[in-house]
């Protein structure tokens, strides 16, 4: 068994050895791809590869893959250069996307976390000017994934554009980006195990996008600045591998099955629709969320409290909060999120020390009662 079991993919999964290979060989090469000379050719040779590789993965066009930083820069590229003042989003949505458009409006989810489709409708048709609608592919914090081909169609009768952040998406599930029918489409290297510092927004043949920057017109004058080659070639080596899909479902439902029989009140959360397969949110009775991921990875297990992208801060989940989840409750909820690299070691290794904890906490309150009623 190895010295950690790392269940937390969803913050950022590890880099895989061909990522890690391909990032070492475009330091070795070094060049600036703008540059003419042979060394910044070999450089644009090593970015125009990744760009088939990550445009390959998701069924889209090279001319329409535009590489950024992240999944951050790429929602916030979408939501500003989409030139639409209105703006829809769903409730769930990453930070990214909601603290992009402070005003915009949000659509309210049911209780397992998928989009209210009527709420959208509703929105759509409240106002004549023309949206743009957000919505992710796969929740961060659930895994729940939302009905894509339902909000493009509502959004198309009302001339309303579509952005999908389906950062959490790809890689775990199949995605066409023609299929889809969507806008915009935004990626991050490091969900799928490439290097972090590495993303791209996928634009639609003919889908407005005004760029955020000036300077050397890099990405055919959509984003300046000059390519992160390293980063980038690492993103197109691990979307390469990625392709082949990820196959872990039969691992979380091993998980959620063991730690329902060990405390018969724990809760998953979107359990009941269709999720990608290597996310599990789950509450621990009585336990607080930070306790949980403090006594686990004491234990050699790395799990994490809601999203991971709020500078080491935890803090109450937006996402369980717009399901409903009372407060109570949504405070000892943590997520487990699976990976390339996931052994069935690891989930019985996560299992025994969940286990270990919520026995030590429950046989803790009980002396704390009887010690109480004794007193009495």
């Amino acid at each position: 068994m190895s010295a950690l079991a790392y269940l937390d993919h969803n913050a950022t999964s590890p880099l895989r050895p061909a990522a890690f290979d391909a990032v070492v060989e475009a330091l070795r090469a070094g060049g600036n791809p703008s540059s003419v000379h042979g060394a910044g050719r070999k450089a644009r040779a090593i970015v125009d590869k990744a760009r088939r590789e990550v445009a390959s993965l998701v069924g889209a066009s090279i001319t329409g893959t535009i590489f950024t930083s992240g999944g951050t820069e790429a929602n916030n590229l979408a939501l500003a250069g989409a030139g639409r003042r209105r703006v829809l989003v769903s409730a769930i949505e990453h930070d990214s996307v909601r603290r992009a458009v402070p005003q915009a409006e949000l659509l309210r989810v049911d209780g397992d976390g998928v989009l209210d489709l009527a709420a959208l409708e509703r929105a759509l048709a409240a106002s004549a000017e023309p949206a743009l609608v957000s919505v992710m592919l796969a929740n961060n914090e659930t895994g729940v994934l939302q009905p894509i081909a339902e909000v493009v169609r509502l959004a198309r009768a009302a001339g309303a554009l579509v952005h999908c952040d389906a950062v959490q998406g790809v890689g775990k599930v199949p995605v066409d980006f023609r299929s889809l029918g969507v806008d915009y489409l935004s990626l991050s290297a490091h969900k799928l195990g490439g290097p972090t510092g590495a993303g791209a927004l996928i634009v639609r043949n003919g889908a407005p996008l005004q760029p955020d920057r000036r300077g050397g017109g890099q990405e055919s004058n959509r984003r300046a600045g000059t390519e992160n080659v390293p980063g980038i070639a690492g993103f197109g080596a691990a979307a390469g591998e990625a392709a082949t899909g990820l196959d872990v479902a039969a691992l979380r439902d091993r998980i959620e099955f063991s730690l329902v029989q060990i405390a018969a009140n724990a809760k998953v959360y979107g359990v009941k629709v269709p999720r990608v397969g290597n996310t599990t949110c789950i509450s621990m009775p009585g336990v607080p969320a930070e306790t949980q991921v403090m006594a686990l990875d004491l234990a050699g297990v790395c799990i994490s409290a809601g999203a991971a992208c709020s500078s080491g801060k935890v803090q109450r989940s937006p996402v369980l909060e717009a399901m409903g989840v009372p407060a109570a409750e949504a405070a000892c909820a943590t997520r487990i999120s699976l990976g390339w690299n996931t052994q069935a070691a690891d989930i019985e290794r996560l299992i025994a020390a969940w286990q270990s904890l919520y026995i030590r906490v429950s046989q803790s309150d009980i002396s704390h009662t009887d010690s109480r009623a004794r007193a009495a």
